[in-house]
């Protein structure tokens, strides 16, 4: 991405973060899957959150380690922001988790190794329907992670 649509990216990030949603910030101190992480605030409680909008192969499946490894490598150790308004019935936060001004949800969708998670897409921004639409599409056409289907 060139730096010019790299600061487009980023501003439409910025503004188009949920209106009414809560915010957490922590660091992750443990990834559980390609979709579900474990964040420490910084009254050390422990979160379980599930990121948003996104649905990673469980855990078995092809290509689950290596979405796991993928949010591994842009999350775990780092501070991150969670932007979330729901808790699901597993007890899990479900937020759109942001590093370094990074969605990193949409990060592991652009990787190719997860699906946008349509049957949430009322629960986003038009912004972020439109951006993670648009990642899967391009992750398809470049048969990356999960599209290419190799292992």
């Amino acid at each position: 991405m060139s730096k010019p649509h790299a600061l487009i990216a980023l501003l439409i990030l910025l503004l188009a973060g949920p209106c009414n949603a809560a915010v957490m910030t922590g660091w992750v101190v443990w990834v559980v899957d390609g979709d579900t992480l474990h964040l420490m605030d910084k009254a050390g409680e422990r979160h379980r959150i599930r990121l948003a909008g996104i649905n990673a192969p469980e855990k078995g499946k092809a290509f689950s380690q290596g979405a796991r490894d993928r949010l591994v490598s842009l999350a775990q150790g780092k501070e991150a922001s969670v932007y979330w308004e729901k808790v699901d019935k597993y007890d899990r936060i479900v937020g759109k988790v942001v590093v370094d001004s990074r969605d990193i949800n949409l990060a592991i969708i652009r990787a190719g190794y997860a699906r946008w998670y349509r049957r949430f897409a009322h629960e986003q921004s038009q912004v972020d329907r439109m951006l993670y639409e648009n990642a899967e599409r391009t992750a398809r056409q470049g048969r990356v992670g999960i599209w290419g289907g190799a292992r």
